[in-house]
């Protein structure tokens, strides 16, 4: 069953008449089953931003379709996408975007509240997502007393905490070390693997993107190529260096795997 299905995505901007066009995506088509964990790549300028940007209801397509969950979001009004963004999406940013005047437990509460629901059940819910990644101890803890990774952990639980039909994470180890940012794809490949959450994660990192089972590669605006995970990591990563390398041009004996 698909969650998302985008058919021909277009994105143009500027004046036609002008002759001042930027196509940012060309026709894109993409599919994501239910239970799939997939990450988006391609260089600067690609479009993938663009990309994420439309399937979050964030921007509007200038042209095609764009199915989540069997509603064409495209067309729904701002009131109507306001809350199936806020009922059926999770969000996981670069820079964790939590309020520093709440603790962690009322930030991971924010989607429930916003809902109307309130009392034990919430914030039982909100504690055994927050013991789910590890941070039940931090639960009464402000932003500026956890660390960078502890954050971005309390920032996934706040996406998961409603169950959302699919998570969309734009860079989520951007700002991160190389063991918080382990930490952190770890806790994806669980959410995916034990929960069976649905992730889609824009990345330019190629081994945040082992940890998916798909890769999608977009370069111009338009699908480059798909890579679809073998059994191991370690091999699965080489594959997406050879890929970035053919699409950026460069010869792919470089980067040791962090494994």
């Amino acid at each position: 069953m698909s969650v998302l299905k985008a058919k021909h995505l277009t994105k143009v901007y500027g004046a036609r008449h002008a002759n001042a066009v930027t196509k940012a995506l060309n026709g894109i088509d993409l599919d994501v089953e239910n239970g799939e964990f997939v990450s988006i790549m391609g260089p600067s300028g690609s479009g993938k931003t663009t990309l994420l940007n439309i399937l979050a209801g964030i921007d509007k397509p200038t042209s095609g379709e764009l199915w989540i969950q069997g509603q064409d979001i495209a067309k729904m009004k701002a009131s109507q996408l306001a809350l199936f963004r806020r009922r059926h999406l999770g969000f996981v940013f670069q820079d964790y975007n939590l309020l520093d005047s709440l603790t962690a437990a009322e930030n991971v509460a924010l989607p429930l509240a916003l809902d109307g629901k309130r009392g034990v059940a919430v914030r039982n819910k909100v504690l055994d997502t927050l013991k789910f990644l590890g941070m039940e101890a931090n639960a009464d803890k402000y932003p500026y007393e956890m660390s960078g990774g502890q954050q971005q952990r309390v920032a996934v639980a706040r996406a998961v905490v409603h169950n959302p039909a699919l998570i969309l994470a734009d860079e989520p180890t951007g700002n991160l070390d190389s063991a918080s940012a382990k930490a952190l794809l770890e806790i994806f490949q669980r959410l995916n693997q034990e929960h069976g959450s649905t992730i889609l994660m824009v990345t330019h990192d190629p081994f945040a993107a082992s940890y998916s089972r798909r890769v999608v590669f977009i370069k111009d605006g338009q699908v480059f190529s798909r890579l679809d995970a073998p059994r191991t990591r370690e091999v699965f990563f080489q594959e997406i260096l050879q890929t970035l390398a053919v699409l950026e041009g460069t010869r792919s004996d470089m980067a040791p795997a962090r494994m």
